[in-house]
């Protein structure tokens, strides 16, 4: 006769809330402590034993490209929610807050040389700027010169910005700076 599950294990009927709970603990742990936050932390965080974490995320890395394919996945329908020129606006500020939330991610896959895997790469991320920032050119809303892989560039150097600050509270209004030397339009976040 097998052993009744315990009240905190629902086995395989809670897999999706595990792995949404992973991912939130796996968030906020690594905003505030960076990518070296040990793994066991996050399960406790996510109300989880750590086998249960590491059947969703093997690695460091898994865990990392999981956050990333969702970010992607939630900029995607933000754009399919957002036809017009105000799209890549739209985009943009969604871009740079993941940018800012995420850079601990960005570090450990930095430092593990990990490849991500293909839907999470930075081809995708041109892809899914290409159409919004033509339409907000078109419109006046974006210089004419950026292109697709400018973004990117842009992107990138917000990750430099975050990494730089030393302290935390400060990171905001250091990415506003440095994007707003670029172009104004780019530093309203808001």
């Amino acid at each position: 006769m097998p052993a009744p599950a315990s009240p905190h294990n629902r086995g395989p009927a809670a897999a999706g809330e595990n792995r949404a709970a992973i991912l939130a603990a796996a968030r906020r742990l690594f905003a505030e402590q960076g990518y070296h936050v040990p793994l066991n932390a996050i399960a406790k965080a996510a109300g989880v034993g750590q086998g249960v974490l590491y059947r969703h995320f093997p690695d460091r890395g898994t865990l990392a490209g999981a956050v990333f394919k969702d970010n992607f996945v939630e900029l995607e329908r933000l754009a399919a929610a957002t036809p017009g020129p105000d799209c890549f606006g739209m985009l943009w500020r969604q871009i740079v807050a993941y940018s800012v939330a995420s850079s601990a991610f960005v570090e450990m896959v930095i430092d593990a040389r990990t490849p991500l895997p293909s839907d999470v790469s930075e081809q995708r991320l041109i892809a899914l700027v290409t159409d919004p920032l033509a339409r907000a050119q078109a419109a006046g809303l974006a210089d004419p010169a950026w292109t697709p892989g400018d973004i990117l560039l842009f992107e990138h150097m917000i990750h430099g910005v975050v990494i730089a600050q030393s302290d935390p509270a400060d990171t905001m209004d250091a990415v506003r700076r440095a994007l707003d030397l670029i172009d104004p339009r780019l530093a309203d976040l808001d």
